[in-house]
């Protein structure tokens, strides 16, 4: 178990905060609020024992430059509305300077700040020591709350810990305890969904699952690979030309471990990439030389959503077809609902399944929804997450 802030003192000390506030803007306009809304708690809480408060956060790619595009002044205005007081915001090419080292060291009780971009110093992806104590000697204790990023090893997530004590947020706290039961002392049975395009970027993941869960569910473009590899013909759907022989393996591990290993019996397809493409629904093998597969099928939804509503744990990573397309969201969506009416702990692996849970609203009918799709996948890998490791003991 690690620390959280409810474990430590916080009356009178000057705590910084490793947020996840990468948003997306326009025109210098956020036109996403969830990991804003996400962070409130645990800076509410911060603040109501008493303590000052300095928050930092990347946003964007601005590739250890400063630049006013990615700046974090949008962020320090809209956190101000929802605190119901002032973020006081210290604009700094270099992230931390003597304006800022001033403003923090003048921060009292109950005050908060933020900081400029983290990434506008090349230092910080590289993990560089010097830039880790730079934001260290700002504070007395670091609060990682950053899930999205706990994955990389920089110095606002990982090196700072090396100067001063690191406790977790509320945010944290949650992920370890949903995700971290997921895969270490599951409630069956257990149910893994996994989907996206493809077959190599979730084969370790696959590999993790199938030692833990009771049936493994796979969809999107990933399951052509897989059709494949059982001798299917997949006319112009999406194939991981590299990754055949590695589904065929994966299809045969399951199979010895006991582990039901559902595919699409019937898929949606379609004779152009396009919301408008003439579509037609076909047998999974039987798809037409000449059409690419787009969703799964009616028939393949109804058997995933009765092995979902049975489940007593299920964890969903990756959306079931190109759900960005209303022509071919009824699989992603039907997986949705499926989730929405399990009576289990129902775990939403962040990225494009979390956008497809808020697209469609459910996202208040889920267990949790992670706010780091990379992380979450690396967690339920079994990897050591760089910026939960730094976190203290209990």
């Amino acid at each position: 178990m690690k620390k959280t802030v409810k474990d430590i003192d916080l009356a009178g000390k000057k705590v910084i905060e490793r947020c996840d506030f990468n948003v997306p803007m326009k025109e210098g306009v956020i036109t996403d609020v969830t990991r804003i809304e996400a962070s409130l708690p645990t800076i509410e809480y911060i603040l109501s024992q008493g303590a000052s408060l300095i928050l930092m956060s990347h946003l964007g790619r601005p590739k250890g430059k400063a630049n006013p595009e990615f700046s974090m002044k949008p962020v320090a205005d809209k956190l101000s509305e929802y605190l119901g007081k002032e973020v006081k915001f210290v604009p700094s090419d270099t992230v931390v300077d003597d304006a800022v080292r001033a403003a923090a060291a003048e921060l009292k009780p109950g005050e908060v700040m933020l900081l400029e971009n983290v990434r506008f110093r090349p230092e910080e992806t590289e993990n560089g020591a010097e830039f880790a104590k730079e934001l260290a000697d700002l504070a007395e204790i670091f609060v990682q709350d950053a899930f999205g990023t706990a994955h990389r090893a920089h110095s606002s997530t990982a090196g700072i810990a090396d100067y001063i004590p690191a406790v977790s947020g509320f945010l944290i706290e949650k992920e370890l305890k949903f995700l971290g039961e997921a895969v270490t002392d599951p409630k069956r049975p257990f149910v893994g969904i996994m989907g996206g395009a493809k077959v190599a970027d979730k084969i370790a993941v696959i590999e993790s699952l199938l030692e833990k869960v009771d049936t493994l569910i796979i969809g999107g473009g990933m399951a052509f690979t897989f059709l494949k590899a059982k001798g299917f013909e997949i006319g112009k759907s999406i194939l991981d030309e590299n990754g055949i022989d590695l589904a065929g393996d994966l299809m045969k591990k399951a199979d010895e471990k006991g582990v039901a290993f559902m595919l699409p019996v019937d898929v949606v397809v379609a004779d152009a990439f396009d919301n408008d493409a003439k579509s037609a629904i076909v047998a999974a093998d039987a798809i037409p030389e000449d059409m690419m597969g787009m969703d799964i099928g009616p028939e393949t939804s109804k058997l995933y959503g009765e092995a979902i509503k049975g489940a007593a744990t299920v964890v969903w990573n990756g959306p079931m077809g190109v759900f960005e397309m209303p022509n071919f969201a009824a699989g992603t969506r039907a997986v949705a609902e499926a989730l929405a009416e399990c009576e289990g702990i129902t775990v939403i692996g962040g990225g494009d399944s979390a956008a497809a849970v808020n697209q469609f609203g459910l996202d208040d009918k889920m267990s949790h929804i992670s706010t780091g799709g990379g992380a979450s996948l690396e967690f339920l890998e079994g990897k050591v997450l760089p910026g939960v490791a730094v976190i203290e003991d209990k």
